[in-house]
């Protein structure tokens, strides 16, 4: 054990008063005797030393990291979908190394297993024609794709990346409960649950010997550059988009990775090559680490009424033009029925049996196994055969329920008779227990490990640790997220000493500079109108705040200057005194969908900042008053957060293209705004105090009192806000930077559209260096807000589309 601690008595420690094993189920902390376990000792120690008030601290620092991190996970309802809370349970649970080892070498075998069953049921269908297994539990099976049969995967193996689910019986002895083959998650989200409870055990995670995730990260990051048949080629991750329940990991694997995030759209497929739509034109991906189901991936070959695929990507992937992480038609690995098989699979293919066995099953296609199924029903769950769900999830009974219904069967038996073949019973699980943190007591909950592999170049390598599923109670049914169950860290703990890992210097920086040349459109189009919705958001907080500042001054909402405010804020969405945040609100959420998909190429900060910005104005929808100077002063505070995040996403983004579009966004919304506000804030015939008003809604009343030593005159307000460039809040700078910027996007094969773009955008510079402050009319400023808007929608043209 890595210090002396191990050896101390621990009984007496409070926190173990309460702790009482279930009867009859493995403990993973302590023994039937009342002990704790040798690998436990250190960690219950250090435990028993913090105070509650103390632990409640270390608690709470690791949700707020979390918090921070933006972690999530999406709760499906009858209502709808809501993000919810990272649920972690902050006590990780420890496995010893050598324990660990015999774990793996299990999991390796089932690896190459797996490996030989999709090459089997894809190729020459030695198990079929031999007996092992039956026909139609193949040709039946949804997750067999007949469009990829006798097609070999380039690179030469289907299977790259594998998560197995296990589970510790009565006995102590480890079972696989599922194998997730198809797209296996967690992989990120057991990263972010090692940073947040390393956190909370700071103190402790430092000194002790625990394995590090590292490592397996940087390996299977240089599998995939393996893959890849040129350097210059994309390495992309596929995803379902924003709304799948596992999108934030997505997200956050491509940014550890140095991948580029993708979804179906963002692809096509062209001379047979799959290629992405970037801001330089068409450019080839070689590797894609998919994590959208197969029979989505292509509506061409697979499910038709697939939105989110890519057409042509089966027959790209059968052609050797792609590797996929994993094959499609993967998913077959992981039916529920196929586990009754795996036994005889084994002997079969590789003449050993299972070092690691499967939770027993029995597929009801077969008169013995009815049979047995039926003589013990008590004592097992039923379910679909073609499920890849796994043993204690909720929809077993619902899939009896739709047998139940259409057929004319009233009994278990009779039920097993009609419609066994699509029916498997299983051992009820009995799942080991682990401790928890419940009102400041350990509580003993059932487990199960989410152990994840990736294939290497030195074969199936392990990440040292996993993913915890923890149940919300005693009953093993309640342990998904979906259910109430939450998760917790895995630390391998050795006697060696362990090293420190990062990600960071094994591998060359060719994949960094690909990822920030190869801009998706997609992410381009969001960066862009993040800019111009966080610019939208602040000049409507500019206005509210001026107009409820003059309300509370001359508490007479008939004055002419007055009347003019609220028209504009009528024009712009925004009701002057019911509601006034309800379209701030909107605009920003609009902000915050476009940085949601961009999570992969945005900063912690900047999200946290977006976040709290729409979180702050929703508090202040629900109490701030509706009107007058509270109002005004509400504002300011939005002011400041807004200003602090666009400053917060402009200068800290590294200069790449990407940041050129956000920053062309931000400018092009500034110059119609600041357009707008001069047409209808500086004209001859406007009331009293309309240039100074349109001096502070463009932020630029202490330019103008430096610059300028008369009193506010159109022809100085004008000069200032429309034709100097060098203030940051003027037109003629606006338009100066998008022309600048602009200049440095890709071209190159854009050339005869790019070309129309920057003469456009060139034409409209210098007509705003043409005007004249004493010549300018309303007129001026209406052309050029629709040269601004020409520019946007060429852009979109050129490089979204």
């Amino acid at each position: 054990m890595p210090n002396s601690q191990t050896n101390q008595d621990v009984s007496s420690c409070d926190l173990l008063n309460y702790y009482t094993p279930l009867s009859g189920v493995f403990d993973e902390m302590m023994t039937t005797n009342g002990e704790v376990r040798p690998i436990w000792r250190n960690f219950i120690n250090h435990l028993c030393s913090i105070s509650p008030e103390e632990m409640k601290r270390k608690t709470l620092r690791g949700n707020q990291y979390l918090d921070d991190a933006g972690v999530f996970y999406r709760q499906y309802g009858e209502s709808g979908t809501q993000e919810r809370d990272w649920p972690l349970s902050h006590i990780p649970v420890l496995v010893a190394e050598g324990e660990w080892k015999n774990i793996c070498e299990g999991l390796s075998q089932r690896a190459d297993l797996l490996e030989e069953v999709l090459n089997d049921v894809y190729g020459d269908n030695t198990l079929v024609r031999d007996g092992i297994l039956p026909p139609n539990l193949i040709a039946s099976n949804p997750e067999w794709l007949r469009p990829m049969v006798g097609s070999k995967p380039r690179g030469g193996h289907h299977l790259h990346f594998l998560a197995f689910e296990i589970g510790r019986g009565p006995a102590g002895n480890w079972w696989v409960l599922g194998d997730r083959a198809q797209a296996p998650s967690g992989a990120g989200f057991a990263l972010e649950n090692r940073v947040a409870t390393s956190r909370v055990f700071s103190d402790y995670f430092e000194t002790e010997n625990v394995e590090r995730l590292a490592g397996f990260f940087r390996e299977f990051r240089q599998a995939l550059i393996n893959l890849s048949d040129n350097s210059d080629h994309i390495l992309g991750i596929l995803t379902p988009g924003r709304m799948t329940d596992t999108y934030f990991e997505h997200a956050y694997i491509a940014r550890y990775l140095g991948l580029t995030l993708l979804e179906g759209e963002d692809m096509t497929v062209e001379n047979g090559e799959v290629m992405v739509r970037t801001v330089r034109g068409l450019k080839p991906i070689s590797v894609l680490w998919r994590r959208l189901d197969s029979l989505f991936a292509d509506p061409l070959e697979l499910d038709e009424n697939s939105q989110l695929g890519t057409a042509g990507l089966a027959a790209a992937a059968r052609n050797g033009k792609v590797s996929l992480v994993n094959a499609l038609g993967s998913g077959i690995v992981e039916t529920r029925a196929l586990l009754a098989f795996m036994p005889r699979i084994s002997k079969k293919l590789r003449n050993e049996p299972l070092k690691m066995p499967n939770i027993a099953t029995w597929w009801c296609g077969q008169k013995a196994e009815r049979q047995h199924v039926s003589a013990n029903a008590k004592n097992m769950l039923i379910g679909s055969a073609m499920t890849t769900n796994l043993p204690f999830s909720l929809d077993l009974k619902k899939a009896i329920g739709e047998l139940t219904t259409n057929t004319s069967s009233s009994t278990l038996e009779s039920l097993l008779e009609s419609e066994g073949e699509h029916l498997v019973g299983q051992e009820a699980v009995t799942l080991s227990t682990t401790p928890v943190l419940q009102d400041g007591k350990l509580t003993p909950r059932p487990v199960t490990l989410r152990v994840f592999a990736c294939r290497t170049a030195d074969g199936w390598q392990f990440m040292p640790g996993g993913y915890a599923r923890i149940g919300r109670d005693n009953n093993a049914s309640a342990i998904t997220l979906q259910q109430g169950g939450s998760v917790s860290d895995v630390w391998i703990v050795t006697d060696q000493k362990v090293e420190k890992e990062s990600l960071i210097g094994k591998t060359g920086s060719a994949k960094h500079q690909e990822r920030t040349r190869n801009l998706p459109s997609r992410a381009a189009d969001n960066l862009f109108w993040l800019g111009r919705y966080a610019e939208r958001a602040e000049i409507m907080m500019r206005m509210l705040r001026a107009y409820h500042s003059r309300f509370a001054e001359y508490a007479d909402p008939g004055r002419p200057l007055l009347k003019l405010l609220e028209n504009n804020l009528t024009t712009i969405g925004v009701s002057a005194h019911y509601d006034p945040l309800t379209k701030i609100i909107e605009v920003i959420n609009s902000a915050l969908n476009s940085a949601a998909q961009l999570r992969d190429r945005f900063s912690d900060d900047g999200w946290l900042a977006l976040k709290n910005l729409l979180k702050e104005t929703k508090s202040m929808q629900t109490s701030a008053p509706s009107s007058g100077d509270e109002l005004a002063r509400s504002m300011n505070i939005l002011i400041q957060k807004i200003t602090a995040f666009s400053g917060l996403i402009h200068e800290n983004m590294y200069r790449f293209t990407g940041w050129r579009f956000l920053s062309i966004g931000r400018s092009l919304e500034r110059a119609l705004e600041t357009s707008s506000l001069l047409m209808n804030f500086s004209q001859p015939d406007m009331p009293a105090g309309s240039l100074d008003l349109a001096l502070e809604l463009a932020d630029s009343s202490m330019s103008h009192r430096h610059l300028f030593t008369v009193e506010t005159q159109r022809d100085s307000v004008l000069n200032l806000v429309a034709l100097d460039e060098l203030n940051p809040r003027s037109i003629a700078y606006q338009m100066l930077e998008i022309k600048n910027q602009i200049s440095y996007l890709p071209s190159s094969v854009f050339d005869s559209k790019a070309s129309k773009l920057s003469k456009v955008v060139k034409q409209s510079y210098s007509d705003v260096k043409a005007l004249k402050p004493e010549t300018i009319v309303n007129e001026d400023f209406a052309d050029l807000k629709t040269k601004i808007s020409s520019i946007s929608s060429l852009l979109a043209h050129v490089y979204f589309n």
